[in-house]
């Protein structure tokens, strides 16, 4: 029998990313689409739970090495606010959700478990058949960080101590049997990644908190306003000039006219927090960072080396970029539009000293003159939440020498791929969360994908890995 205690060594291991768990949205009166999304009949508890049973069969009595590569959990999509008020809740929290201090992460992640019984249930029986589950931390579960909420965690899994040692928490990588890097793959992404995922706690004015991303920001201060959009689907929302009319005529002017009003201040308070959580100074003991370094080390199976160089591959934080965080928020394009009239309104009311001139014009002359012009720039602004699969090659690449192996897996972008740069295997595990491009739900973007790494048919000793679809109870060769 294998040393099942011991997470150097596996044989079949599994790699899901992108579930975003997170709490359920009741069916609205306005209107049964609002956050549809998150309702839950698109919860994917039950077909998780013969998903583990699955590949339990598959493994045919090895022990089974479980990576969930991050965004399991989705903290940005909780709204709910205590009954009672145990911490003191800011105004923006009362309409956003709570901010990250730990306490406030414990909560929610109580809220979470509370709505997803079965996934708990399944996943803590799963692990008590000696079966390891390794938990990587990504961009919308950051608050996982917190031992608070791990333990959190840890309970509603309903394990006994030992069985506990079949968990752990890595924060941003995990190495398995020697053959693979495991990451979420945020830290190569500008709007999404943890400055310091080392140490991501930053002071607050009343307790430490976890630092967020750019994108943490945007879906909570914008999305979690903007219901008809899905924050899993990019292209929910990144749309042509006609699709937006569409939506325009077909949702907002009939069911929520406020909501261009609801993306402005949204975007706005999202572009302060970003500057403002990213010049923030880190809390951080000097007497403890070696400590930090090693103890992420064991639980990755590297070396203290490893973590340092590799939390040096990564995007530059888009708070260094204000300009381009109005761009992708589209209020480079909202200034501009309101100068413009802004300008045409203080023109025509200088003319109308000398003459009686109508202020129909500013409109009628600024889409005669402005709109080309807009267009024009509108179309020079090229997005970066949508990359191409060469956007990861540099960093796949540093991850495969730092680490030395040969094989590489992300999650994040909710696409699975399977290729290879100049020798090195690069696949994405893509993702299980209630993904569409539609606000009606009924476009998916994307099928429930898994990576699986196995030993070769031709040299048990040999390791392959490939993307699998789950779905109908079945897995199924992808690529």
């Amino acid at each position: 029998m294998p040393d099942h205690n011991s997470f150097k060594t596996a044989k079949n291991t599994f790699i899901v990313s992108d579930i975003h768990l997170t709490t359920a949205e009741p069916v609205s009166p306005r209107d049964k689409l609002w956050k549809r999304f998150k309702q839950k009949d698109f919860f994917i508890d039950h077909a998780f739970e013969i998903f583990l049973k699955k590949i339990e069969e598959e493994s045919e009595g090895d022990a089974v090495e479980l990576i969930l590569a991050g965004d399991i959990f989705d903290f940005d999509g909780v709204n709910q606010l205590p009954d009672k008020q145990r911490f003191t809740i800011s105004w923006l929290e009362r309409l956003r959700g709570l901010n990250t201090e730990e306490r406030k992460s414990r909560f929610k992640m109580r809220k979470i478990i509370e709505d997803h019984p079965v996934f708990f249930r399944a996943l803590g029986k799963f692990i008590s058949r000696k079966n390891r589950v390794i938990f990587i931390i990504g961009n919308h579960d950051l608050e996982l960080h917190w031992p608070g909420v791990q333990k959190t965690v840890l309970r509603a899994l309903d394990l006994t101590e030992k069985e506990e040692e079949y968990v752990r928490f890595n924060n941003f990588f995990y190495i398995s049997n020697s053959d693979t890097l495991i990451e979420h793959g945020n830290q190569h992404d500008s709007h999404s990644n943890c400055q310091n995922p080392i140490n991501p706690k930053i002071r607050g004015l009343r307790k430490e908190r976890i630092r967020l991303p750019f994108g943490c920001f945007a879906n909570r201060y914008m999305i979690n306003g903007m219901g008809y959009f899905n924050p899993h689907s990019d292209r929910s929302y990144i749309m042509t000039a006609r699709q937006y009319l569409g939506f325009l005529f077909s949702h907002l002017l009939r069911k929520e006219p406020l909501l261009l009003w609801t993306w402005f201040w949204g975007a706005i308070m999202t572009l302060v927090m970003t500057l403002k959580e990213g010049f923030s100074l880190e809390v951080k003991d000097p007497l403890a960072v070696e400590d930090q370094v090693e103890e992420i080390a064991r639980n990755a199976n590297s070396t203290p080396r490893m973590v340092r160089e590799l939390k040096e591959i990564h995007a530059p934080a888009s708070f260094m970029d204000p300009l381009g965080v109005a761009r992708e928020l589209w209020l480079d394009r909202a200034f501009l539009v309101m100068f413009a009239f802004g300008a045409g309104f203080w023109l025509l009311s200088v003319l109308n000293i000398v003459w009686k001139v109508s202020y129909w014009w500013v409109f009628l002359l600024g889409l005669f003159f402005l709109v080309p012009f807009f267009i024009f720039y509108f179309r020079s602004i090229k997005s970066k939440i949508i990359v191409d699969v060469k956007y990861y090659e540099k960093a796949v690449k540093l991850g495969s020498k730092v680490t030395r192996v040969k094989r590489v897996i992300f999650g994040h972008t909710h696409e699975f791929v399977h290729t290879n740069f100049s020798g090195i295997e690069y696949l994405n595990s893509g993702t299980w969360s209630p993904q569409f491009d539609d606000v009606e739900c009924t476009k998916p973007s994307c099928p429930k994908t898994f990576v699986w790494i196995r030993p070769s048919d031709a040299d048990k000793d040999v390791r392959v890995a490939n993307v699998y679809e789950w779905k109908a109870s079945a897995m199924t060769l992808l690529c």
